[in-house]
């Protein structure tokens, strides 16, 4: 990893509020298009409004986690370089993650970003990647990916101190995940099925008391996985990834990257390391965060922002009055969107 000198850490620490401005605009840019039944059409409002903030950083910031390959998306794509100039880091994003939660205006939707030194974020092709993670406050190796289901359940109870049946493991809602719903239930644990967003599934694993979840468990999205990496980074949380190439074209990809080990056990600092900043808001209202209101000529936002330099997590309310601002893009302009054009 590229370790930064002191103006770097000094612009971590004084970055953060603006990094919870870029989450607000791409949450508030999405929640226009809330059950409107179009996952484009909110998806592509929040990429727009996400990199027209991260523009105006005083960063040179570089796209590792974006949404999507150069010649496939016209915004955040991986490799593209955003800011005005300054320190070098790495950004990864995720303007709206749950964007079937949003288009159906059900809850849990998240405009999510990190920004972390530059070299400290894992360059993780978009394939599916085995996940497992908990909260913070137990000790490293507690549950891992090479243990039976039943053996990270019953491990993690013993470590929590209560019976397994005390134990609930949050699973995207998947049907390559029958099997372990079924290894889950027979342990004896109680299982939070979430239709989509396994980001803030796992994020849920750091306030077990508030959202009922003690540990995520399943397949989902690479780049979602290091999102999540680098909340748990911030907050002392663990997960353990291990990528899962579906063809031959998904493994091609990652060798591009220089990932070579297919079977290789990914945990959170070899995801997420160095001094990060993880920025979240929510879109709908769900467990984690409140989504974006519209009254009373104003728009309110609720933001959580945390730094692992200083394990500090900053819960946001704020009341936007400047509603020009966020005004919402033009239909036309949102579907009519081409490479290249803002």
């Amino acid at each position: 990893m590229n370790k930064q000198s002191g103006p770097a850490n000094e612009l971590m620490r004084t970055l953060a509020f603006d990094i919870t401005r870029v989450t607000e605009a791409a949450a508030v840019a999405a929640a226009h298009f809330r059950g409107r039944g179009d996952e484009m059409q909110a998806d592509v409002a929040a990429a727009r409004a996400m990199r027209r903030e991260l523009s105006g950083l005083p960063i040179s910031g570089r796209i590792v986690i974006g949404e999507g390959e150069q010649d496939e998306v016209p915004v955040l794509y991986i490799g593209e370089e955003l800011g005005q100039g300054g320190s070098e880091v790495d950004i990864a994003v995720d303007p709206l993650e749950g964007i079937s939660l949003c288009a159906k205006s059900l809850p849990g939707a998240l405009s999510v970003l990190a920004i972390a030194e530059r070299g400290s974020l894992l360059h993780a092709p978009d394939m599916y990647m085995e996940k497992i993670a908990i909260g913070p406050g137990y000790e490293a190796g507690v549950v891992g990916l090479d243990y039976t289901v039943a053996e990270n359940l019953n491990r993690l109870a013993e470590a929590k101190g209560v019976p397994v049946r005390d134990v609930t493991a949050c699973v995207l809602d998947r049907p390559r995940h029958a099997k372990l719903i079924g290894e889950i239930r027979a342990a004896g644990a109680g299982i939070a099925l979430i239709g989509d967003g396994d980001i803030a599934g796992v994020i849920h694993t750091c306030e077990p008391d508030e959202t009922g979840i003690d540990i995520y468990m399943g397949t989902g999205g690479a780049p979602e996985g290091v999102l999540a990496a680098a909340a748990l980074r911030c907050t002392g949380g663990q997960i353990h990834g291990r990528l899962s190439a579906a063809s031959a074209g998904q493994a091609k990809r990652a060798e591009s990257l220089g990932i070579t080990n297919l079977a290789r056990k990914y945990s959170t600092a070899d995801m997420a390391s160095g001094d990060i900043i993880f920025a979240a808001t929510g879109v709908t209202d769900g467990s984690l965060l409140n989504g974006v209101k519209f009254a009373d000529g104003q728009i309110e936002t609720h933001t959580v922002i945390m730094r692992s330099a200083t394990r500090t997590v900053r819960w946001i309310y704020a009341e936007h009055m400047d509603l020009q601002k966020f005004a919402p893009e033009a239909q036309d302009q949102v579907i009519g969107l081409k490479r290249g054009v803002l």
